[in-house]
């Protein structure tokens, strides 16, 4: 055990630059605490004793803001970084060396029984809000990036972005049939571009009017 949280501080103090020392990860950072207490609630799970399970589960929700299902399997070294919303279900399992950002659900989408939930390869990064929903696996070294929607596998090596979520890069190569890497910052507005298609289309309009609006007056003169 004392092995195990010396890997975790050294985890987090790798990660992230703001870790200042070992004691401040120890007692001041919630996916530490939520890691740890995990452990006691997975292992009443696996000895029957699920709902002691999981009212250590739910105590250490209220405490970290983070909600781990005493059934979920994790790997070595998890990183979660800030950590509040982070939701994993029941049959989730996640491998080594992997790092977490706040929001991200690993969940199902109500239509499976059994395993329900996604495995998290080893070394896999899941950026702040995203959701992997689904009994699949994303393969090891892979990256989601913030907010995507992941309703698939993911191979390894690759790097899935949007929703639903798709390949963008894998062994780091781009994928072809997707033109561009994802700009988060310069990203067309569809709201601006539907309002320039009706300002266009009001214009045409507005000329066919006054068109028809000569041709009368011509033939009302005329006549």
């Amino acid at each position: 055990m004392f092995s195990e949280i010396k890997e975790t501080i050294e985890a987090y103090k790798a990660r992230d630059p703001a870790a200042r020392s070992a004691m401040e990860v120890m007692l001041l950072y919630p996916g530490v605490s939520a890691v740890h207490s995990h452990k006691y609630a997975h292992w009443c799970y696996e000895h029957n004793l699920k709902f002691l399970g999981r009212a250590i589960s739910q105590a250490n929700r209220h405490r970290t803001g983070i909600e781990i299902h005493p059934g979920a399997k994790i790997g070595r070294r998890l990183v979660i970084d800030h950590g509040m919303g982070i939701v994993i279900g029941e049959t989730a399992e996640i491998g080594d060396d992997c790092l977490i950002y706040h929001g991200v659900t690993l969940g199902g989408t109500g239509r499976e029984h059994g395993k329900r939930h996604p495995t998290i390869g080893n070394n896999v990064l899941i950026g702040t809000g995203a959701k992997v929903l689904g009994p699949f696996k994303v393969g090891d070294n892979s990256r989601i990036a913030a907010n995507s929607v992941v309703l698939s596998e993911i191979p390894a090596n690759s790097t899935a972005v949007g929703i639903p979520a798709r390949v963008v890069k894998r062994d780091g190569k781009k994928i072809e049939d997707y033109a561009t890497e994802v700009d988060q910052v310069n990203v067309d507005d569809p709201v601006r571009a539907e309002l320039d298609e009706l300002r266009c289309a009001h214009d045409e309009l507005r000329a066919e009017l006054d068109e028809l609006k000569k041709y009368i007056l011509e033939e009302a003169a005329g006549a």
